[in-house]
């Protein structure tokens, strides 16, 4: 939190949050308050103050659009505004959003034309979301979520995408342009560097169409060649021509893995069915690299998530993770599904 300024201007900030009597507790409240305060406290330029007040808008526009549909799993696909519908692209899209919406997921596009429009035929209007940007020559929401409750505009990329990233639990990148390469490889980034929760990515062709095939190869010829990434990164993403093999990947991250949370040092993986004695073991045998100190161990609610009723459900693991190898979490959540299934 900034901390710059007068003791006269800390002085008027105080006062101004007393008057507004924010609820005991709310810290965070507090702060994000306290942090608006002082960036008017500030005076910043027109453009500056434009784009945060615009941002927060957008944010809280879209957070509470979102917030009926908290507990339904979503998935978020990406794809080019230029796809027509006589491309197979289109259809494949069509298709891969029916399976995903039949087994109970809402789609998540950015609502113009194209495969966001595809998505959302296959998932239908009620299953669908959309998080449209707007821009001078593509004005127009597609006419499944024209009107709908479940479609916020956005004014800016960043926030657009904060939203399409940050409230899905898988991703399917279809062929597109510039946009789609910026969403896709920024998710990736995210899930690299542990800046995002581990999710599904998968990157979806045709069988006449390599399009993904193509950019998995420069990323293995190039990128790793190169040393840029490494070859672990590739566990971040499935590359596949099938529909029924996309959906299987989507929903079966989920098959035994639910959700994980940092407590401390500690990295806590919740579960629906804990591993056994025997394929503890061998998690730590196959997945001790990404221990810090310590092995990986059953576990029980800790205060805080007793205190906030997160997942109380589940059962869990817990290790000090190394804090680097996150590519290669994706590979322990799909052992942990596969001992799930066993």
């Amino acid at each position: 939190m900034t901390t710059s300024g007068s003791s006269t201007d800390r002085d008027r900030i105080r006062a101004a949050l007393d008057e507004l009597a924010l609820p005991s507790g709310h810290r965070l409240a507090t702060r994000f308050v306290t942090e608006v305060l002082q960036l008017i406290d500030g005076e910043p330029d027109v453009l500056n103050l434009k784009i945060a007040s615009a941002a927060v808008a957008e944010m809280a526009d879209a957070f509470e659009m979102f917030a009926p549909y908290a507990d339904v799993p979503k998935v978020t696909i990406f794809g080019s505004a230029r796809t027509e519908p006589d491309d197979p692209t289109y259809a494949h899209t069509v298709e891969v959003a029916r399976q995903l919406a039949a087994k109970g997921w809402m789609v998540v596009t950015g609502a113009g034309p194209g495969i966001m429009e595809a998505g959302m035929i296959g998932a239908g209007r009620k299953n669908s979301i959309g998080v449209s940007i707007r821009l001078p020559f593509e004005t127009d929401t597609n006419p499944v979520i024209a009107g709908d409750d479940k479609h916020v505009a956005m004014k800016y990329f960043f926030t657009r995408k904060l939203m399409l990233v940050k409230e899905s639990a898988g991703f399917i990148s279809l062929p597109g342009g510039f946009g789609t390469l910026d969403e896709t490889f920024e998710l990736l980034t995210l899930n690299q560097t542990g800046k995002g929760i581990p999710a599904p990515v998968v990157f979806l062709d045709t069988p006449d169409d390599s399009y993904w095939a193509d950019v998995d190869r420069f990323i293995r010829e190039v990128l790793i060649t190169r040393g840029l990434v490494s070859e672990a990164d590739t566990s971040l993403y499935t590359v596949t021509d099938s529909c029924q093999q996309a959906t299987e990947v989507i929903t079966g991250f989920y098959a035994n893995y639910h959700s994980i949370r940092r407590i401390g040092d500690d990295l806590v993986i919740r579960l629906r069915r804990a591993p056994t004695d025997a394929q503890l073991s061998e998690l730590n045998e196959r997945f001790g690299h990404l221990v810090s100190s310590g092995t990986i161990r059953r576990t029980s609610a800790s205060g805080v998530e007793q205190r906030q009723h997160d997942a109380l459900d589940m059962e869990r693991i817990v290790f000090h993770f190394n804090q680097y190898a996150y590519a290669e979490l994706h590979d322990l959540i799909r052992a942990l599904n596969a001992l799930g299934a066993s």
